[in-house]
């Protein structure tokens, strides 16, 4: 990896995909220069801790749990709205690291997922044509004239929200939320009455009793009483993401502080392109998404660009399959990644390929496919005696209806009750408690 960053303007030269046309270059110029005197929002050794997590993940040694909104908005920046996704990734991580008997990594989608691919440069209702919205970052929801322009005051409001969100993540996670010791009150309001909800009880009523057995023989390991979490978002808007880029004063090398691990999407990974050739420099522990339509040159290709040194740790490959190719898809890239001696992570997007409108004109996804997907990368990893390294799932803490499924039996018509993402749809709280212990089967499966 070189750690000279090329200049914003090489990188757009290389025809950056998914940007936003900005009406007014100077005020551009004029905010990317005030984000680039901003503080960092984590820290390099931050981001070198997470890497060596995640270099126990590629060994087989750990799981990664990636968790968060599919897009998050300003508005939602709240004590409430981060403690209840907080709270949901907690109970997932006990549910797996208990019932899966592994260690979890645990990675909040949060703090800088503020920006969104997008199929289409406009958006077309009732005859009225507007840009696309493409995250809050850029520009805003509402389908107005006015919302809709590319906005560069967006990146300062970014920052402040996504620091925000840390400084609240940071004072949960230190501060005696995540002691292992409240397991039962993260169970609280409409999941308890739930069959996962109930299931979850039983659990921390296990868990219970070995802490008080271990409190009994004088063990009181300061690991029960905190945890590791990291930040994570799609690395998209250029301006933000190269403005966040920072030379550690350790090592004389780029990071970008925006977030510990950053990723390329499945619409910007072209080897040649932006995307590529600015991750490449960063030292943090980055990851890449790969659909369908990936061969396994190109994953060894992205893998000799973004990670030359074979650095454990350093790459995760992000696949997005959907539930009907996975199984189908998977084994060759995987194979031959794993005959290159690619060191590399690799973790189940199982949430992407399986999104389609229903008759209710809601975009939404069922949960059984969602389940399908992770059973058949299991299944795939099993199969190779590779290592299926995590997931990656789009949820909230909150009793949104969004996905159709899972216990709860949401269907079609259901979708209309609580339907809230500004893009795609989450799973909502009970239904991720349900993935939770599907998947720890399916890793003690793995283990067995």
């Amino acid at each position: 990896m070189s750690s000279t960053l090329p200049d914003l303007a090489a990188l757009h030269a290389l025809g950056a995909a998914q940007q936003p046309t900005y009406p007014d270059p100077e005020a551009v110029a004029t905010n990317v220069a005030r984000l680039r005197r901003m503080p960092p929002l984590v820290f390099a050794g931050e981001c070198d801790d997470l890497k060596a997590k995640m270099a126990a993940v590629s060994r087989g040694e750990a799981f990664l749990l990636q968790g968060g909104d599919c897009a998050e908005t300003f508005e939602e920046v709240t004590a409430d709205n981060v403690r209840n996704k907080l709270r949901v990734l907690l109970q997932m991580a006990v549910i797996l690291t208990y019932a899966g008997s592994v260690p979890v990594v645990k990675l909040g989608r949060l703090a800088g997922q503020y920006a969104k691919p997008r199929s289409s440069d406009m958006e077309t209702r009732g005859g009225v044509t507007l840009p696309a919205y493409r995250g809050d970052v850029i520009n805003g929801f509402d389908f107005t004239p006015e919302a809709r322009i590319p906005d560069p005051h967006r990146l300062l409001d970014a920052y402040n929200a996504s620091a925000a969100t840390l400084n609240l993540v940071r004072a949960f996670v230190t501060g005696g939320y995540a002691d292992l010791r409240q397991v039962h009150t993260w169970n609280t309001d409409f999941v308890k009455s739930s069959a996962a909800g109930q299931r979850y009880e039983a659990m921390a009523a296990e868990i219970d009793k070995a802490l008080a057995f271990m409190s009994a023989i004088g063990a009181d390991a300061e690991e029960l009483k905190r945890v590791d979490f990291h930040s994570s978002h799609e690395a998209l808007l250029l301006e933000y993401e190269h403005a966040m880029t920072r030379i550690d004063s350790r090592t004389e090398k780029p990071y970008n502080v925006s977030g510990h691990f950053v990723w390329i999407g499945e619409r910007t990974r072209q080897l040649d392109g932006a995307h590529v050739e600015y991750f490449r420099h960063i030292q943090n522990p980055i990851g890449c998404k790969l659909g369908p339509t990936a061969t396994a040159d190109d994953a060894i290709a992205l893998a000799g660009r973004l990670n030359p040194d074979n650095e454990a740790g350093r790459l995760t490959f992000i696949t997005r399959f959907g539930a009907g190719k996975i199984r189908d898809g998977l084994p060759e890239l995987v194979e031959k990644v794993t005959a290159a001696g690619v060191q590399v992570a690799w973790v189940c997007d199982p949430m992407h390929g399986n999104t389609f409108e229903s008759s209710t004109g809601y975009k939404t996804r069922r949960f059984d496919d969602v389940i399908d997907e992770v059973q058949g990368f299991f299944d795939v990893h099993r199969a190779l005696g590779t290592w299926p390294g995590g997931v990656l799932v789009e949820m909230t803490g909150d009793d949104v209806t969004e996905c159709i499924g899972g216990g709860e039996e949401i269907d079609e018509a259901g979708l209309a009750h609580r339907y809230e993402s500004v893009v795609d749809p989450r799973l909502n709280r009970v239904q991720s408690l349900e993935l939770a212990f599907l998947v720890a089967e399916m890793l003690r499966a793995t283990s067995a």
